[in-house]
């Protein structure tokens, strides 16, 4: 359930998963309880959401094989499609509570009828069911724990769960329609935190449900966040940062920095020789405007848009450089506005293949060399601001841009 991340942003261990429990509320800034007047809370860590559209963007022409219309974009990538709403959201700040909630191990029955047991039927009460055998089980009672605050992950949208996860499909579809089955669990996991530093912070498998209750199969080893850990909730991998990770990443002011610079230097397409610039995220990315940059993501050869070179000999997406004359996808380039993804403040010089999502080249690297668990048994690297499968031998191209000829 725990991946292991690249030491360039943190080095969690691989390992699977255990047991403590909730009684919670959404949590996105909970002042401390020593925290004063007008100071910052205590921040554990954050959540972040790999990739994946919520819905599924809508193919464009161009990727169908006809020469015109934008594609409706619907990803993660900073923010849900819909907006992040409450304990539904892209990412989530995980804080010290006003009161800890966290649980810890107390009292262990060994019994052979565990539906009917008090412990099981107490709401107040929180537990944990293992199953050995069809005759022997083993409950472990909970109480309060003084020292920890809990928050819990899953796909329920009652109160004891802080962060309410949906599914994201890998290759950047989602899952659609009344028959779309989702594959996370409603109570996936749970997090505890030290209230004290250094404000270690552990995963465990399973949350309690609205009785309090789990029940698990087998028991597990707790594991350690660390930063760039990889949490598989089998349907959605989530990002760990720590706040000394999140002050090695960059800013969304540095990333539009970045952006405009990108633009000051006037890039141009080589053929229709006008001049191109990443649109500002503050518009919102419904479709490619006309100054938008395209890419050819076999070669990086940037251009504006144009509807000649189409392939359709080769397949409905395979357009022709003009320039170089290699035959790949052709698609618009959009900035990753996901800050807490990025390794570096660095300079949009890398694409991920075939999406077309701009980064740094250290951050395209990185991700481009991380598998993402596909399924149940397999893994595939993606696009982390859109969860599309990369392709090519490297995964991200480099882009190659023209500047102005006056």
């Amino acid at each position: 359930m725990v991946l292991e991340g690249n030491p360039e942003v943190g080095s969690p261990r691989t390992s699977d998963l255990q047991h403590p429990g909730n009684q919670g509320s959404c949590v996105l800034s909970s002042p401390g309880e020593d925290a004063q007047p007008g100071e910052e809370p205590i921040k554990y860590g954050e959540l972040i959401v790999l990739g994946c559209c919520e819905e599924g963007g809508e193919e464009t022409e161009a990727q169908r094989g006809e020469v015109t219309g934008p594609r409706a974009h619907s990803c993660y990538n900073g923010c849900l499609s819909n907006g992040d709403k409450g304990r539904r959201r892209s990412r989530l700040a995980l804080s010290r509570r006003p009161h800890a909630n966290g649980v810890k191990p107390d009292v262990m029955h060994h019994i052979s009828t565990p539906l009917v047991s008090k412990a099981l039927s107490n709401r107040g009460q929180h537990s944990i069911s293992y199953t050995l055998s069809r005759s022997h089980s083993v409950i472990v009672e909970y109480t309060h724990d003084s020292d920890t605050d809990m928050f819990q992950i899953g796909r329920s949208t009652e109160n004891m769960i802080d962060f309410v996860v949906t599914d994201t499909s890998p290759g950047g579809g989602a899952a659609e329609g009344p028959s779309a089955q989702s594959t996370i669990s409603r109570y996936a996991c749970r997090i505890l935190c030290d209230r004290r530093p250094p404000y270690t912070a552990r995963i465990y498998a399973a949350g309690f449900d609205a009785s309090s209750n789990i029940f698990l199969g087998v028991e597990n080893e707790s594991n350690v966040l660390q930063d760039g850990s990889l949490i598989d909730l089998c349907g959605a991998t989530l990002l760990w940062r720590t706040p000394a990770g999140l002050l090695r990443a960059p800013t969304l002011k540095q990333l539009e920095a970045q952006r405009q610079e990108a633009n000051a230097a006037r890039p141009q397409c080589p053929v229709g020789l006008s001049t191109l610039a990443f649109p500002s995220p503050a518009r919102g990315r419904t479709a490619p405007d006309k100054q938008q940059p395209w890419v050819y993501v076999r070669c990086g050869h940037v251009h504006g848009y144009h509807g000649w070179g189409c392939r359709r000999e080769r397949g409905p997406q395979e357009r022709e450089c003009p320039l170089c004359r290699l035959v790949g996808p052709y698609v618009p380039l959009w900035l990753g506005q996901e800050a807490g993804l990025c390794l570096d403040p660095g300079p949009p010089s890398h694409a991920f293949a075939p999406c077309g999502h701009v980064c740094s080249e250290k951050t395209a690297r990185y991700w481009a060399q991380t598998p993402l668990p596909h399924g149940t048994h397999a893994f595939h690297a993606a696009c982390p601001f859109c969860g599309a499968w990369l392709t090519g031998e490297h995964g991200c191209v480099r882009l190659i841009f023209q500047g102005p000829l006056d």
